[in-house]
């Protein structure tokens, strides 16, 4: 715990920065409740994971390695089935969705896997990669994976306030393919806004009112994350770990608290950080650059060979933050 996590308050939730995953799951039995979560085999999906399974829960864990996904939860488990994927493999999400769906049903989905700040341009299927991991992969799994899904089902999108340095129009659609400058953290932004749009969308396409799709920020915390970073980043981050970095276990809580707590309405969709709602950027909220990038990830998608059920909005959307043009 660092000193910024004692000092500071609670919000509105009751939980606030300095909260853990184990604290906003404290009063809960999550028993009779299945997650899947990706990138549990280090950091805050670790932890995730690790505290769904304490708290009874069954947990789909997805990663490149069953044994990496094993070890990383604390060894073989009753109620952690080890799903082996890798994200920019659409079709190993494909194998890895029908795995998932035949055990089912879902009552979360945590895409919580990602990459930050990749040092240079690299592409994935001639998509910039940050793009394509953080992105157009979990919008994939999460699309192949809605079927699972309870009538209340949850998603929940880790994104971070590192979306505010996205480009100045939110998705640069012209420079997907990375044909534009590369800029680490202009690249990760943009990945981590779309993991909001996205939210946002989705919130609006889901088949009941009672599912809900939200996007959260985990907080800024010194995990394996951060290891494209130069040496002098990862020495700040060392300094202000103690200072006022979150934990891990810090970390995991508000991703934990969207995914499980009864107090989080389905709709509108919303951004979250500290456990409680939080504003994004604004054009995190416009209804048309959220509808653009989902047309424009389909594609990419269909484009690779994937093939989507159709997910068509609802009709008579109650207004809210996430319907602002």
């Amino acid at each position: 715990m660092s000193l910024w996590s004692r000092v500071t308050g609670v919000g509105p939730s009751g939980f606030g920065y300095g909260s853990t995953a184990e604290e906003v799951v404290s009063d809960l039995d999550l028993t009779d409740r299945s997650f899947l979560v990706t990138g549990v085999t280090s950091g805050i999906g670790a932890e995730t994971g690790r505290v769904l399974l304490q708290k009874g829960a069954r947990v789909f864990g997805l990663g490149r390695s069953r044994e990496a996904i094993i070890t990383a939860l604390g060894g073989p488990l009753p109620k952690l089935i080890p799903i082996q994927a890798d994200l920019v493999d659409l079709e190993s999400l494909k194998a890895a969705a029908s795995e998932i769906c035949a055990q089912g049903p879902l009552d979360a989905i945590i895409n919580n896997a990602g990459i930050m700040a990749l040092p240079k341009l690299e592409l994935v299927h001639g998509y910039e990669r940050q793009f394509f991991t953080n992105h157009v992969a979990h919008f994939a799994l999460t699309r192949l994976c809605l079927d699972a899904l309870t009538d209340h089902g949850r998603v929940v999108m880790v994104s971070s306030e590192a979306h505010r340095a996205a480009p100045r129009e939110g998705i640069d659609f012209d420079n997907l393919r990375g044909e534009g400058r590369y800029q680490p953290w202009t690249a990760y932004g943009r990945s981590k806004l779309a993991n909001i749009l996205f939210a946002f969308e989705l919130g609006r396409r889901l088949r009941e009112p009672t599912m809900m799709a939200h996007a959260v920020h985990p907080g800024v915390i010194h995990t394996q994350l951060a290891r494209y970073m130069s040496p002098i980043v990862d020495l700040a981050y060392k300094i202000a770990t103690p200072l006022a970095l979150k934990s891990i276990p810090e970390g995991a809580a508000t991703q934990v608290y969207v995914a499980t707590h009864p107090k989080v309405p389905a709709f509108p969709s919303t951004y979250f950080k500290d456990a409680n709602p939080a504003t994004a950027r604004g054009n995190a909220y416009s209804t048309r650059l959220a509808l653009r990038l989902w047309e424009e990830t389909e594609r990419i998608v269909e484009e690779l060979g994937l093939e989507l059920p159709p997910l068509p909005r609802r009709e008579n959307i109650p207004p809210g933050p996430s319907s602002r043009p």
